[in-house]
């Protein structure tokens, strides 16, 4: 079917050409020119359309017209891209621009377990790779519930720094570690190598400046030398107040060794809390305030965001992340700045 419509084309494009060149042969021959000149031309107007379809028939692949029409029709997903990229790196483990491609996408759609393994994976290849050390720490972190940086993670982030120590990345990260663990002084004096490298009065090095502020007051207080700039730098930060009651119908499914959490995190970010409360059930109905020391890292924290999901949770294992059982309440999402207790009831089981 194909053939014959290219054939029946290319005929029908030198029978033009034919009608359209013979009134010229005619007037030609009457004005006294060769008949060479004309027989030529007839000649290349017949020759090259068939000629020029029976080579693409030949040589040509008229299927290829169908391909780039279906490809039009439905470009590539990005699953699709990564699925052919994994399938790929299967084939060919020792590509390490595929590995890392593999990571950066995968930690930016927020898939971290996948774009640590790649991470992982590079680091096999590229051990002293900084880029890849703190891909992997950074991505580690987001696994697990409670968010630390310690560990294998931590030690990647101390290699990372001193092969780099211009990595802004790594020098953040590196500082929360030790925020998390309470090494406030050790927080503090890793921010202010990151400084230098931030521009003067950008968001970031405020932000910067903020959290150092935080972690010399936690420490015990600032340096002489920073003693000013860091009290200027200090935010007040947010505080929400929350009255918390258990619902008289779920009294009786309270046990020895239960855990209340009150916490608050963004109404659309992360699961993790910008401010969490742990305390004994045995205290409620009680009253909590959530402010921006209780956060679980400098950089995320109630004055980060202007509107928060406040919520309870009574554990029965002691872990923060929800488990079958758990009795729960949540007051939906507030305003930071909310100036009227946040009440909640616990009166669900998850």
């Amino acid at each position: 079917m194909k053939t014959a419509f290219f054939i029946a084309a290319a005929a029908m494009v030198a029978v033009a050409l034919a009608v359209l060149l013979l009134p010229l042969v005619r007037q030609g021959r009457q004005s006294g020119r060769p008949r060479g000149v004309f027989a030529v031309t007839l000649l290349i107007a017949l020759v090259l359309p068939l000629g020029t379809g029976a080579l693409y028939l030949l040589v040509g692949t008229p299927a290829a017209l169908n391909g780039v029409t279906a490809a039009a029709a439905a470009p590539i997903s990005m699953q699709q891209a990564l699925a052919e990229l994994r399938t790929h790196l299967q084939q060919q483990p020792d590509d390490l621009q595929g590995w890392m491609l593999l990571a950066q996408t995968s930690s930016m759609l927020r898939q971290p377990a996948e774009a640590r393994d790649a991470f992982d994976q590079v680091l096999k290849l590229a051990p002293n790779n900084a880029e890849a050390m703190v891909g992997w720490a950074e991505n580690d972190s987001m696994t697990r519930s409670d968010h630390r940086i310690e560990g294998r993670a931590l030690e990647l982030l101390k290699r990372a720094v001193q092969l780099h120590p211009d990595s802004q990345r790594g020098l953040w990260l590196l500082g929360i570690g030790n925020f998390q663990r309470g090494e406030y002084r050790e927080a503090a004096a890793t921010w202010r190598l990151l400084q230098p490298q931030l521009e003067p009065g950008s968001n970031v090095a405020k932000a910067v400046a903020e959290q150092i502020a935080v972690a010399d007051a936690r420490a015990g207080g600032a340096p002489a030398a920073a003693s000013s700039s860091a009290a200027t730098a200090a935010p007040q930060g947010a505080t929400l107040q929350v009255q918390v009651a258990l619902a008289p119908a779920l009294k009786n499914k309270l046990a020895p060794g239960d855990t209340l959490f009150v916490y608050a995190r963004a109404e659309n970010g992360p699961p993790m809390p910008l401010a969490v409360a742990k305390l004994d059930p045995a205290q409620l109905p009680t009253t909590v305030t959530l402010n921006d020391a209780m956060a679980m890292t400098p950089a995320f924290k109630l004055s980060s965001v202007e509107r928060v999901f406040v919520g309870a949770r009574i554990s029965h294992s002691g872990q923060p992340v929800a488990q079958p059982g758990d009795l729960e309440g949540d007051a939906g999402v507030v305003a930071v700045d909310r100036k009227t207790p946040v009440k909640i009831s616990i009166d669900k089981v998850h």
